[in-house]
């Protein structure tokens, strides 16, 4: 396999804007870690859902940022012309606006020297659209794509893209970075017994319920803080749980070192899926954080439950997580669970997988 500096245009939700975006850190992450190995890459992004307005970095010098149009279809055509002599081009899923058009465009765009590669940062559901409507745009357009590859979802994931007829599926997993996310002094603002930080989805509210709102009603001696857009109008009013709102990415490392304990709750598709570990798993790992994530398959592979985290099956098992939890053991758990990313989660390792994944098309 020859090495080459590739040149990469990648077409998804936001790059500069946490705002209603859960795959920023993910985007960051890779694409600075990518940056590193000497590869180019333009990160094309619409102008929608007041995302530019609650930015919370400025253009990065890892990567070029185009902000279009999100108005009408021109915005979308002028950056796909923009895109056509890349080395790369990458469709991310939940762009948000004009997906189906830019699903099918970027494939007009190869010309026999580049290659086109479908991102998908939210599997289950692409897949339960699919399944539910035989006739989903993206569903005959999956074997025109040179690579599938995914946020999450291991082996039952490639097994149904496959099956659609991808050429090649690849899971490229959540990680840490590490010059964004470490160990920080506590913050009174975010001080709790535990804290969980994630936006108000319909598949996840339920398990928020279960996990976090049940655990702060029967412990009302205990401090909550909750982070994350959307819950303003539709959670508990418990006097223990303290509301946040958006927290901008510049703060979790505050958020996540000011709790003895911080909850991962995966989406009721994804803990079903398994093998998907969110952001604020390896953002709270980095940081040293005891983390008590939900149960779903696949999580041992990153994380060793009982050492490296605690899980919970249930609202009654994180009352009683909580009720035991001491603060030595919760730091010792912590440490663990840094050490353990740090060695074999990070973007500087998953850009190598995705490096030797984008070569190998290119001469195929």
């Amino acid at each position: 396999m020859t090495s080459k500096n590739l040149d990469i245009a990648f077409f998804g939700s936001s790059l500069v804007s946490a705002f209603w975006n859960g795959a920023a850190t993910y985007y960051r992450g890779l694409i600075r870690a990518l940056h590193a190995r000497g590869h180019r890459i333009t990160f094309y992004e619409p102008d929608a859902y007041e995302r530019q307005q609650h930015r919370d970095m400025a253009d990065p010098p890892w990567a070029t940022v185009r902000v279009y149009p999100a108005d009408d279809e021109s915005g979308v055509r002028a950056a796909l012309q923009a895109a056509a002599d890349a080395d790369i081009i990458v469709k991310a899923s939940g762009v948000g606006v004009y997906d189906d058009l830019l699903e099918a465009a970027v494939l007009d765009l190869r010309n026999g020297h580049n290659r086109v590669v479908y991102w998908d940062v939210d599997a289950p559901a692409t897949l339960a659209a699919i399944r539910t409507d035989p006739a989903h745009p993206l569903a005959g357009l999956i074997p025109d794509y040179d690579a599938v590859l995914t946020y999450g979802g291991g082996p039952p994931v490639v097994s149904a893209f496959s099956e659609l007829g991808a050429r090649r599926c690849e899971p490229i997993y959540n990680a840490l970075d590490t010059t964004t996310h470490f160990p920080v002094a506590r913050d009174p603002r975010f001080t709790a017994d535990l804290g969980f930080l994630g936006n108000r989805m319909p598949d996840r509210e339920a398990r928020v319920h279960q996990f976090f709102f049940q655990p702060a009603a029967a412990l009302r001696g205990r401090r909550f803080v909750l982070g994350g857009s959307g819950w303003a109008q539709h959670a508990p009013d418990l006097p223990n749980v303290h509301y946040l709102g958006h927290v901008y990415t510049d703060q979790h490392n505050a958020f996540n070192c000011s709790s003895l304990a911080i909850l991962n709750i995966n989406r009721q598709s994804m803990a079903d899926v398994g093998f998907s570990p969110a952001t604020r798993i390896f953002e709270a790992a980095g940081a040293g954080a005891c983390l008590i994530s939900d149960a779903w398959p696949g999580l041992d592979a990153f994380l060793t439950p009982g050492s490296e985290c605690l899980v919970a099956r249930n609202g009654e098992e994180v009352i009683a997580l909580l009720e035991n939890l001491r603060p030595d053991e919760a730091a010792q758990i912590g440490c663990a669970a840094m050490r353990r990313v740090r060695a074999q989660h990070t973007y500087t390792l998953r850009a190598a997988q995705i490096e030797t994944l984008l070569l190998e098309i290119l001469e195929d």
